[in-house]
C-alpha cells in the first residue's frame, strides 16, 4: 500500500508538473508569441512562401507533427498548406556521414528555402549547433524565423525574429508538451485567418 502511495504520489507530482507547463500558455508574452507566429505564417502562406521545420528527437517528432498538420488536415477540410519538416532520412545521414551533424538542417535550408520561406527550429535547450547553423543560413537567404525554446533560450536566445522560451522544467518533455499545445494553436489561428475569417 504505501509503494502504491508513492507511485501515486508521483503520478501526480508529474501530473502538476504537466500542468504548470501548459499553464505557461496563458502568460501575456506566450499569446503574443502564438499570435505574432499566426500572423506571421499566414503572411508567409499568402504571399506563395513555406514553412521549413526542424528539430532533434522529440522536437523532430514535434517538426513533423506541426508540418503534416498542415499539409493534411487540423480541424477542418481546406487546402494544404505547404510546410516541409527537415526529416529525410536520406539526407540527414549523407551530410552527417560526410560533414557533419550539425550541417544536417542548415543545407536543407540552402537546397529548400527561398526569401519569404520561414525557417522554424525547436531547440528545448536553445544550443543545438544543427538548429543554430540552420538559423543563420536561413537569415543570411532572407527567409523569416521562428524559434521554439526551453530553459534559458540558449545560444539561440534573440537570434530569431520571433522566439518563445519556456523557462523553469529542468527536462526537455514539459518543454516539448508545451511546444505541442502551442503550434496546435498556432495551426488553429493560421487556418481561422486563412479560411474562416470573414
Amino acid at each position: 500500500m504505501a509503494i502504491k502511495t508513492s507511485i501515486e504520489a508521483s503520478i501526480l507530482e508529474a501530473v502538476e508538473d504537466g500542468v504548470r507547463a501548459i499553464e505557461y500558455l496563458k502568460r501575456q508574452e506566450s499569446i503574443q508569441f502564438i499570435l505574432d507566429a499566426a500572423k506571421k505564417i499566414i503572411e508567409c502562406f499568402q504571399k506563395g512562401g513555406k514553412l521549413l521545420i526542424a528539430g532533434n528527437g522529440g522536437s523532430l517528432c514535434d517538426a513533423m507533427h506541426f508540418a503534416e498538420e498542415l499539409t493534411g488536415f487540423f480541424r477542418d477540410k481546406r487546402k494544404a498548406l505547404p510546410a516541409i519538416a527537415l526529416s529525410d532520412p536520406g539526407h540527414l545521414t549523407c551530410v552527417g556521414n560526410d560533414v557533419g551533424y550539425e550541417s544536417v538542417f542548415s543545407r536543407s535550408v540552402e537546397a529548400l528555402g527561398k526569401p519569404g520561406d520561414i525557417f522554424i527550429g525547436l531547440t528545448t535547450s536553445g544550443n543545438s549547433v544543427n538548429i543554430i547553423e540552420a538559423m543563420s543560413i536561413a537569415k543570411e537567404m532572407g527567409l523569416g524565423t521562428i524559434a521554439f525554446l526551453g530553459k534559458t533560450g540558449g545560444k539561440l536566445k534573440g537570434v530569431a525574429d520571433l522566439e518563445w522560451i519556456i523557462e523553469g522544467f529542468r527536462y526537455s518533455d514539459r518543454v516539448q508538451e508545451a511546444h505541442m499545445t502551442a503550434i496546435h494553436i498556432i495551426i488553429e489561428m493560421v487556418e481561422k485567418g486563412l479560411f474562416y475569417d470573414t
